[in-house]
C-alpha cells in the first residue's frame, strides 16, 4: 500500500501546486492575507472550544455540537493553510504524492463531517423547540455522542471512497495542479485517462450528502417555524427563533459554497472560479463561524466574560 501511494502507475512522485499565479508583490500580499485569516481562525476556534469546555452552563447538546464544529473548522483549515502559506514563500511549491493524498483525505473527511454536523445541529434545535419535554430523551449524552461519532464515520467513509477513486487515476507524468491545494477538480483535470466515472462518483456522493443533510435542515426549520408562529407574543417568538440565527447563517455560507464547488455538473471545468470559492470554504468560513456564534449568541458572550473574570 505504501509503495502504491508513493509512486502510482504513471511514475508521479510529487505534484506542483501552481496556486495563484500573480506577481511577486501580490504573492506577499496574499501570504499576509492568508496568514491573518488563519491566525484569526485558530484563535477563534480554539477560544470557542476552551470557553465551552470551561463554562458548565454551556455543557448542553447545542454547545457540545458547536464545540465539535469548531474542532472540525480548525482541522480542515489546518490541513490546507500551512502548506499554502509555505508555498507562497517558496519557488518550488511542491507537495509529495503521499502528502497530496493525505491532504486530500483529511480535507474530504472534515468537510463531509461538517456538513453532517450542521444537519445534526438543526435536528437538535428542532428537538429543543418543537419537543421540549422530550428533549432530554432525544438529545441525551449518549445520543449526542452517537450522532457526533456517526458524523465522523460518514465523513471517513466518504473520504476513503473519494481518495481511492481519485488516486487510482493515471497522470502520465503530468504533475502541475492548477490549485493551491490537492483538490479533486485539479487532480481529475490533469489525469490522462477517462475520468467520467470519477466525476460521476463525485457528483453522486456530493449530491447525496448535500441533499440528505439539506433535507434534514429544511424539514427541521419548517417545523421550527411552524412552532414559533404559534407562540402568541412577539418577544417570545423572537427569543425562541434567535437561538437558530447563528446556525442558519453558518448553513447558508457553508452549503452555498460547497454546492457551487462540487454538486453541480461542470463545476470542475472552471479552475479560476474554484480557487476563489475554495478560499471561502477552506479559510473564510472557518474564520467566520466562531465570530458568528460569539457575536450573535448571548450565552457565549456571557460565558467568555465569566471565563475571563475567573482568570
Amino acid at each position: 500500500m505504501k509503495s502504491k501511494l508513493s509512486r502510482n502507475s504513471s511514475g508521479v512522485t510529487e505534484f506542483i501546486l501552481l496556486g495563484f499565479r500573480t506577481a511577486p508583490d501580490i504573492q506577499i500580499l496574499l501570504f499576509l492575507f492568508f496568514l491573518l485569516v488563519y491566525v484569526v481562525t485558530v484563535v477563534g476556534n480554539v477560544s470557542m472550544i476552551i470557553v465551552i469546555r470551561m463554562d458548565s452552563r454551556l455543557h448542553t447538546p447545542m454547545y457540545f455540537f458547536l464545540r465539535h464544529l469548531s474542532y472540525v473548522d480548525l482541522c480542515y483549515s489546518t490541513v490546507i493553510a500551512p502548506k499554502t502559506l509555505a508555498n507562497f514563500l517558496s519557488h518550488e511549491k511542491k507537495i509529495s504524492y503521499n502528502g497530496c493524498a493525505a491532504q486530500f483525505f483529511f480535507f474530504a473527511l472534515f468537510v463531509t463531517t461538517e456538513s453532517i454536523l450542521l444537519a445534526v445541529m438543526a435536528f437538535d434545535r428542532f428537538s429543543a423547540i418543537c419537543s421540549p419535554l422530550l428533549y432530554p430523551v432525544h438529545m441525551s449524552q449518549k445520543v449526542c455522542a452517537q450522532l457526533v461519532t456517526g458524523s465522523y464515520i460518514c465523513g471517513g467513509l466518504n473520504s476513503m471512497v473519494h481518495t481511492g477513486f481519485t488516486f487510482s487515476l493515471r497522470f502520465c507524468g503530468e504533475n502541475h495542479l492548477d490549485h493551491f491545494f490537492c483538490d479533486v477538480s485539479a487532480l481529475i483535470k490533469i489525469s490522462c485517462v477517462d475520468t467520467s466515472v470519477n466525476e460521476m462518483v463525485l457528483f453522486i456522493l456530493s449530491a447525496l450528502i448535500i441533499v440528505t443533510t439539506t433535507t434534514v435542515i429544511l424539514v427541521s426549520y419548517a417545523y421550527i417555524l411552524s412552532t414559533v408562529l404559534k407562540i402568541p407574543s412577539t418577544h417570545g417568538r423572537g427569543k425562541t427563533f434567535s437561538t437558530c440565527g447563528s446556525h442558519m447563517a453558518t448553513v447558508t455560507l457553508f452549503y452555498g459554497t460547497v454546492f457551487f464547488m462540487y454538486a453541480q455538473p461542470g463545476a470542475i471545468s472552471s479552475p479560476g472560479q474554484n480557487k476563489v470559492v475554495a478560499v471561502l470554504y477552506t479559510l473564510i468560513i472557518p474564520m467566520l463561524n466562531p465570530l458568528i456564534y460569539s457575536l450573535r449568541n448571548r450565552d457565549v458572550k456571557d460565558a467568555v466574560r465569566r471565563v475571563l473574570h475567573r482568570k
